[in-house]
């Protein structure tokens, strides 16, 4: 990794290279990689790389600049002669290299552990390459690739983390990634059957990995049960004080009411002794218009005091004894009656109204009460009759419920992304209807071409560009309008979940195949719910513990992704595994039988990818599946799957043939006469 950024405080431009490149936030977000794949691309951050690894080896201190050593470099299987010309001509004409060779890494390490003829399986940072060796010369024109390496299975271990903790309170980098997958990860030795046996608890148990991220505890001051005792004795006196001084106002309220009809009634009595003018006097001095009024006064506040006495005090009416309402003056004419009377009886019949509305309400209350009755008795009849076909009803009602709270659940789910299709539609609905209201004056003077007037609700009415809904405020509208219906959802979904308690209430009752654990509120279960088995484990989870929010529990996953590079399919690449690949090399490429027994003999693993635990088990099982019964076969290992590939080219560096020309090395004379692509083939390299 190569990072260069200027510091604008410091005024300077620095260049970071290696590990070093996350040690700083800034360094970190100009990181890039020379390489596309396993191919360098950019030589010139390839140039950067050099330096450094020339500067911290302590060579290339000559006057000239030159390194003064030949060196031994690392290629990509089959890398393309473009390549291999840049590579060639910075080295020898920016570092003066006296000679230099080009090799596989794989081949290296393959010849470090004393490797003639075999099978070498090499999967490496960024590819997996299948290379047959026959008396220490690699065949590259029989190798094959499979794309995918390390650096793929930190993605794809990364992306179902990320599926599976989306809301995660912390990011997870690559780096994290990657030392999860290094630390837990393993190939199984049957992927499938051991997939089966995750759907149990125990081995679930025994298969998870609990991961803790850190986190910020927020500290709870916890109390003794003494204090909580003492904090509830008070709570319980505060509100047995507050209800006492609320019944003393009650009951204070209700004297000065009774009082008040007292003194209205003694008011009303004056009506007999005094005369019409003098009783009209002091009705007028108390604040009455007639007597009608006084009498409507009397009656309100007659009812209102017999209503607290039946809440507050305790005193309860005889329903039966009381009188029904009478309205007498409906009968009479309107000829008849003066202009207060006529006010009255229009009074009167407003309440006859109401009246009749709560007779016709309780009537169609006790016809409704009928109707649930005969209903429920039908269907007790349809039962006696044919219990089968009634069992077949109300599972069918029952499946027609739950369709209808998942659709319910569905479009609420849609509705909350504003960019899906529901959401867009009830934005366009809600746009359609706000143009067709009726403008206001603002916007009729708008209208005529003044700037912003659009045909939204954001704007005025004149355009015909409506851009109601590009800007996130409006969608702030939307939310605002979802909001307010949700009593009535949540209604609908209490109706629903009602319906559905009852219904299973009934097949609890008569199914004798349909148990507690077939209800909807049994599968809704955490210990019923595979999502939260492998999210969250076995046992209960806690939302308000804040240890386990920070918690990622690795188990399908330690299989999953060292899986691919045996089936590729599963991460939707299109090629063949490892296994089929050398299945076709070793029974199809290699016509000689006597070859292929030789090679059967050492199949050999090499590269970072190739450290899980099992994997060499797993290649010996399925290899000897295809192979012919009775040949011998041998899957070993590197020493050290990442070392020996350098531990290789040093050794053939120093060997016998360092340095001499005609056995693998172009000296820079051999690359200014015969050109940029020329090399010199060698077992450990690349050919033609």
């Amino acid at each position: 990794m190569v990072s260069k950024y200027r510091d604008r405080k410091a005024q300077k431009t620095y260049t970071v290279v290696g590990n070093d490149v996350f040690a700083d936030p800034n360094s970190r977000g100009q990181a890039k990689n020379p390489f596309d794949s396993n191919v360098v691309c950019n030589f010139d951050q390839m140039e950067t790389l050099l330096d450094y690894c020339f500067i911290n080896l302590g060579v290339g201190e000559e006057g000239d600049g030159g390194v003064g050593h030949p060196l031994v470099m690392t290629e990509a299987v089959c890398v393309p002669g473009y390549n291999r010309k840049m590579m060639s001509e910075l080295l020898f004409e920016c570092y003066n290299t006296p000679s230099v060779i080009f090799g596989i890494d794989s081949l290296f390490s393959y010849d470090y552990n004393n490797g003639k003829t075999g099978l070498v399986l090499s999967a490496g940072h960024t590819a997996t390459h299948l290379i047959p060796v026959v008396d220490g010369k690699g065949l590259v024109n029989l190798s094959t690739r499979l794309n995918w390496g390390g650096s793929q299975s930190t993605d794809y271990m990364l992306k179902l983390i990320q599926l599976k903790y989306p809301g995660f309170p912390a990011k997870i980098q690559s780096w994290q990634a990657e030392a999860l997958m290094k630390d837990h990860c393993y190939v199984s030795s049957d992927y499938k059957e051991e997939v089966e046996s995750y759907l149990k608890p125990e081995t679930l148990l025994e298969k998870d990995r609990i991961i803790q991220f850190p986190f910020t505890e927020t500290i709870k001051v916890e109390k003794s049960q003494e204090e909580l005792d003492r904090i509830a004795e008070r709570r319980k006196e505060s509100g047995r004080k507050l209800q006492e001084q609320a019944a003393k106002v009650r009951l204070e309220k209700l004297i000065k009411k009774e009082q008040e009809l007292a003194f209205l009634k003694t008011l009303q009595a004056r009506q007999e002794t005094d005369s019409k003018r003098d009783f009209k006097r002091l009705l007028e001095q108390n604040d009455f218009r007639d007597e009608a009024a006084l009498e409507k006064s009397i009656r309100e506040l007659d009812k209102t005091i017999r209503r607290a006495r039946k809440q507050d005090v305790g005193v309860e009416e005889d329903a039966a004894n009381s009188a029904p309402p009478s309205f007498p003056l409906l009968d009479i004419p309107d000829e008849e009656l003066s202009d207060d009377s006529k006010k009255m009886k229009r009074h009167q019949k407003l309440m006859k109204s109401n009246h009749e509305a709560r007779l016709r309400a309780k009537a169609e209350k006790e016809a409704e009460r009928q109707r649930q009755e005969d209903l429920e008795r039908a269907d007790a009849a349809k039962r006696e009759a044919d219990l089968p076909a009634w069992l077949s009803t109300r599972h069918a009602a029952r499946a027609a419920v739950l369709t209808k709270i998942k659709d319910r659940t569905r479009l609420r789910n849609e509705l909350s992304d504003r960019k899906s299709l529901a959401s867009q539609m009830r934005m366009k609905s809600i746009a359609n209807l706000a143009s067709d209201s009726p403008p206001s004056k603002k916007r009729r003077r708008g209208a005529g071409g003044a700037p912003g007037a659009s045909g939204g609700p954001g704007g005025g009415g004149g355009g015909d560009d409506d851009n109601f809904g590009a800007n996130d405020d409006d969608w702030s509208v939307y939310r605002n309008i979802t909001l307010g219906t949700n009593s009535d959802e949540d209604e609908e979904d209490n109706e629903l979940a009602k319906e559905l308690k009852a219904i299973e209430d009934q097949l609890l009752l008569h199914d004798p195949h349909f148990d507690r654990n077939d209800t909807q509120e049994a599968k809704s279960d955490w210990r019923a719910s595979l999502l939260h088995a492998f999210t969250r484990g076995v046992r209960e989870h806690d939302p308000e513990d804040q240890a386990q929010g920070s918690q990622i529990h690795l188990n399908i996953e330690r299989i999953r992704v060292p899986e691919v590079i045996l089936q590729p399919g599963m991460a939707g690449l299109d090629q063949a595994g490892v296994i089929e690949i050398a299945g076709d090399i070793l029974l199809q490429r290699i016509a000689d039988e006597r070859v292929r027994e030789r090679v059967l003999k050492d199949i050999f693993l090499t590269g970072g990818a190739v450290a899980f635990e099992g994997f060499d088990e797993r290649v010996r099982r399925e290899v000897r599946e295809i192979i012919p019964a009775g040949s011998e076969l041998r899957v070993r290992r590197a020493g050290n799957v990442v070392l020996d590939a350098w531990r290789g080219a040093a050794k053939f560096a120093k060997g016998e043939m360092s340095g001499k020309e005609g056995v693998g090395w172009v000296t820079k004379g051999m690359w200014e006469e015969a050109g940029g692509e020329y090399i010199l083939e060698h077992r450990l390299g690349n050919a033609f």
